[in-house]
């Protein structure tokens, strides 16, 4: 398994370890989460470039790194509902598209064509990122003292300003991974239509 594939795996794993910290109540555990998070989506970022740069690129990684990656984020965003971090029907909007993605994908397979990721799902995936990123640091920076509050806990409009940004990045990546999900299904409509 080359290196690629090897992180693209262990994004998998650092997904289980994200929720063990995010849900287990020990000190810190939130900042925890946050960097377990951060070190997850660097995988994706680095999966990417060396498959690139290296020409490594296998059938595997196309299929396993958009599925790790909607694993790691989904599984974030479920989890926020659980703790009232985040409102039910933005996630179920951001999972019923990965949900349908993946089934595209999966089709796909199995008329031996393999759909790599598109330009719009991989600004989808950097807005995830930055509103899971944002909603964990809302929740945790209050617990790095002085400089925490320094930084992020400053008001705008009557909140912390971190808030604010964690509810905008939220709605943005509502929207975009509702219409990159949209524009990939009507892309590939061929697929499903002809099944129909």
């Amino acid at each position: 398994m080359n290196v690629p594939n090897q992180l693209t795996v262990a994004r998998f794993g650092l997904t289980v370890v994200f929720l063990a910290a995010l849900s287990v109540g020990f000190p810190y555990h939130d900042t925890v989460a946050l960097v377990i998070f951060i070190i997850a989506s660097l995988t994706d970022y680095f999966d990417g470039k060396i498959a690139r740069r290296d020409n490594l690129i296998t059938d595997f990684g196309k299929l396993m790194d958009p599925l790790a990656d909607k694993i790691l984020t989904g599984s974030a965003f479920i989890a926020f509902v659980g703790l009232d971090l985040m409102p039910a029907w933005m996630v179920i909007i951001i999972v019923a598209r990965e949900l349908a993605i993946t089934g595209l994908r999966l089709l796909a397979a199995s008329k031996n064509i393999v759909l790599a990721a598109e330009r719009f799902g991989k600004h989808k995936t950097i807005s995830q990122i930055t509103a899971i990123i944002a909603v964990l640091v809302s929740i945790s920076y209050a617990s790095w003292g002085n400089i925490g509050e320094a930084i992020f806990g400053w008001n705008l409009f009557g909140a912390p300003w971190v808030l604010s940004f964690s509810m905008l990045a939220q709605w943005i990546t509502v929207l975009l991974t509702f219409y990159s999900g949209a524009v990939y299904l009507v892309k590939n409509r061929d697929l499903y239509l002809d099944d129909m």
